[in-house]
């Protein structure tokens, strides 16, 4: 996976200019005429159940009277009468669509296991300015093509980016509340403007404490405008200590039902890809893209299909599960189902859940991976091992477990994710 470039002092050097120039971002557009996209069932795109004329690759498209161009990656196998989700991913300051494509779409591609449309849009000057709302046209305008081309589900529409990436993504919620149905932010500030700001929209913020290009302060406070929006309860997340290596992600409280806000804490600098245990970025090792995945993916549909279903479904590969052991009485139960599959990999997910009348304080689990898997990186958890006997200790924010309460981790690995971890156990100190 393509390396990103981490361009610090142009960066920081913008992020000066920008705080005092950011473009304000005009109303209507696409926004202004689409349907409201959490609230209630939405009729298909005009797309559906037409043969497609777009293709993957570079395209071009006229907006604000000038010529810009968009990266896009349609499913393998697309379905003309199939919904499906489509993610924006906004790059970074003298970054590049196409750096974005190279690396997976934030890392997001490989785990959609062809459910979902990537678009990612070239920004003016490498940058995202927003200059009198230019690039939301710009974001209006690609969404109308691929609409018109594409089936398109109208409740799942999501963005992301990191640094000037995050900023435009943050645009976008602010401004296209009732089109944007989630977003994530990397390490991002508001250097795109916020026009509007009021109405809520799912939220994930991630931002390294000790940021030296932009400071976790401006990622605390475009996350605290969705705090409010959605209706959360206010609180002071735990973030990690430096030197710690970890990172803790939050979910808040008393948020709106279809708007929560996920905040996630990482001991490093100005990176999209941390490493728990490293200092070292790495774009196949990083956590962030398994839970903004995981995050993204929580969100189900209401758009009913355009046609009745094909008598003959695409082949599905259930998710293999494993029984929960039965352990010894007082200690805590594992079970793992698989979340995603792809060529060379898979996502797995280990629900430990605490079936006594007692508090548990810390749990371990044990799996068995399966010849020629390897754990590639690892949330919500520590492990020790990559292969064979694998053992995952719980992180600092969720090793507590209530009577008959329950937490997740998750991880990607390599390899065929067809047969499920063997062995697994849970025990409690």
């Amino acid at each position: 996976m393509l390396k990103r470039r981490y361009l610090l002092p142009s960066i920081m050097a913008a992020a000066l200019l920008l705080a005092a120039t950011a473009g304000g971002a005009l109303s209507g557009g696409f926004g202004a005429t689409a349907v409201a996209a959490t609230n209630g069932t939405l009729a298909a795109t005009a797309g559906c159940g037409k043969a497609p004329t777009l293709t993957n690759g570079t395209r071009t498209i006229q907006s604000s009277g000038q010529s810009r161009t968009y990266n896009l990656r349609i499913p393998d196998g697309y379905d003309r009468n199939h919904p499906y989700r489509v993610i924006f991913g906004f790059h970074w300051l003298n970054g590049s669509a196409n750096n974005v494509t190279s690396a997976g779409y934030y890392g997001l591609q490989p785990l959609s296991n062809n459910s979902t449309i990537f678009v990612a849009p070239q920004g003016l000057n490498a940058g995202w300015a927003n200059t009198n709302g230019r690039d939301l046209t710009l974001f209006d305008d690609i969404s109308r093509q691929i609409e018109n081309d594409l089936c398109v589900d109208t409740t799942q529409r999501f963005a992301l980016g990191w640094s000037y990436g995050g900023a435009m993504s943050y645009a976008v919620a602010c401004a296209r509340p009732t089109v944007i149905r989630a977003v994530t932010v990397l390490s991002g500030a508001n250097l795109s403007g916020c026009n509007g700001g009021t109405q809520p929209v799912a939220y994930f913020g991630i931002h390294g404490t000790f940021d030296s290009v932009l400071n976790i302060s401006q990622g605390r406070q475009l996350r605290d405008t969705f705090v409010r929006n959605n209706g959360c309860t206010a609180q002071s997340p735990r973030e990690p200590s430096r030197g710690s290596l970890t990172h803790i992600t939050t979910a808040y409280a008393g948020c709106r039902a279809g708007y929560p806000v996920q905040w996630a804490a990482f001991d490093g600098d100005h990176t999209p890809s941390p490493v728990d245990g490293s200092g070292s970025p790495n774009d196949s090792r990083t956590w962030t893209s398994g839970e903004i995945w995981r995050f993204f993916s929580q969100f189900e549909s209401t758009t009913p299909p355009t046609t009745p279903p094909p008598t003959t479904p695409p082949p599905t590969t259930p998710p293999p599960t494993t029984p929960p052991p039965t352990g010894e009485p007082g200690t805590c139960a594992a079970t793992y189902r698989a979340v995603n599959s792809w060529p060379g990999g898979f996502q797995g997910e280990v629900t430990v859940a605490n079936p006594t009348a007692t508090t548990l304080n810390g749990w371990t689990v044990g799996l068995t991976l399966a010849g020629g898997q390897a754990i590639s990186s690892l949330w919500s958890g520590t492990n020790t091992g990559t292969t064979g006997s694998v053992t995952v200790r719980n992180a600092a924010y969720n090793g507590t477990l209530g009577a008959n309460a329950s937490t997740t981790f998750g991880f990607t690995a390599t390899g065929d994710g067809a047969t499920p971890p063997s062995n697994v156990t849970c025990t409690s100190p």
